[in-house]
């Protein structure tokens, strides 16, 4: 599947052209590797890293989706793994 389509199926961007944008513009990382084209291809298991206003995600790909469903049936196709800033500054 395309690196833009899961963005858009799985609701972590609003529309498949603003997902098309946040990978052309090369801050978006696949398994650690900057990602510079939307048709990059991703599979289960990849590590995606991306960033979302003032934050940065990274989501494992649990499965890939088929379409653009309800929230809750694209948010179980993937597992944030983004610290939250709450965390780490309670521990400084």
């Amino acid at each position: 599947m395309r690196i833009d389509k899961f963005l858009w199926f799985s609701r972590l961007s609003k529309s498949r052209s603003t997902a098309q944008a946040m990978t052309e513009q090369g801050i978006m990382r696949l398994n650690g590797r900057r990602v510079d084209r939307a048709h990059s291809p991703i599979r289960v298991g990849d590590l995606v890293t991306l960033v979302q206003g003032d934050r940065i995600r990274v989501v494992r790909i649990l499965a890939l989706p088929v379409r653009r469903g309800p929230a809750p049936e694209a948010q179980a196709c993937y597992e944030d793994l983004t610290l939250s800033t709450e965390h780490t500054s309670q521990g400084a």
